[in-house]
């Protein structure tokens, strides 16, 4: 009968005293742009016949339907009086720049290191005492080390590192063997 009362027993999390509901606010106002359709929608063009004596003249692209306008703000409670006037705040335009040719050199440069202490370490191996994971590892190693040449290439140098380093890291495991 003590087995039996054991079994029943089990350990239970206490619930905390539920306290008010919470309140969610109301959602905001939406204020949502008129759409206007373009009018060469609704009058379809007239049929012109070709002058047999005129030469072909150059094709004029279709007109482009109107572009889109963005939706307006919409006020945030937590934004200050100012923004909720109609105006919305200036944001300072982002400056886009090139990486330095310096940081480029430097990347590229530490990926060929990378690169070649993978090849010296895959050289020490001999592929043929390998057994079927280890020749796996080493041909996983060679096409990482033929993707970060590709994107060396390409100029991708992030991923080149990942790549190289991977590489490097497979042979010296397998050198190591």
């Amino acid at each position: 009968m003590a087995v039996g009362s054991f079994a029943c027993a089990k350990a239970q999390a206490k619930t905390a005293a539920a306290g008010p509901p919470l309140e969610v606010p109301a959602p905001p106002a939406r204020v949502l742009a008129p759409v206007e359709e373009p009018a060469t929608a609704s009058a379809p063009p007239p049929v012109e016949t070709p002058a047999p004596a005129a030469a072909a003249a150059p094709r004029t692209p279709p007109p482009r339907p109107p572009a889109r306008r963005p939706e307006p703000e919409r006020p945030d409670s937590s934004a200050p009086a100012a923004a909720t006037t109609g105006q919305p705040a200036a944001e300072p335009p982002r400056e886009l720049r090139p990486a330095s040719p310096a940081a480029d050199a430097a990347a590229e440069r530490e990926t060929r290191d990378s690169l070649a202490r993978a090849a010296g370490a895959l050289s020490r191996v001999d592929y043929g005492r390998l057994n079927a994971d280890a020749r796996a590892q080493y041909d996983q190693a060679k096409r990482f080390m033929e993707q970060a040449q590709q994107a060396l290439r390409d100029r991708n140098f992030v991923f080149a590192a990942t790549l190289a380093d991977k590489a490097a890291t497979l042979a010296a495991g397998l050198s190591g063997r």
